[in-house]
């Protein structure tokens, strides 16, 4: 996913004080290819980053640095 605010994920991750491979482990990935999304190297698929966006409550575009607002939008599910 292009323009992903790749210190936003960090700092969620920080905050939360959790680990890389404990976020890894959670998308089912590896610890590096999480820690390539964080430098940046790497873009976030689509589905990892709505999964990112459950974990930490928050929305996409927060993540994506489209707002400063951490507040997700209600669900009409």
């Amino acid at each position: 996913m292009c323009g992903v605010n790749k210190m936003r994920i960090k700092d969620l991750r920080e905050d939360a004080d959790i680990t890389q491979k404990q976020l890894a482990e959670f998308l089912n990935i590896k610890q590096n290819t999480y820690s390539q999304y964080e430098n940046g190297q790497r873009q976030i698929p689509l589905d990892a980053l709505i999964k990112l966006s459950q974990y930490f409550n928050t929305s996409t575009d927060y993540i994506l640095g489209l707002t400063k607002e951490k507040t997700p939008y209600p669900r009409n599910i």
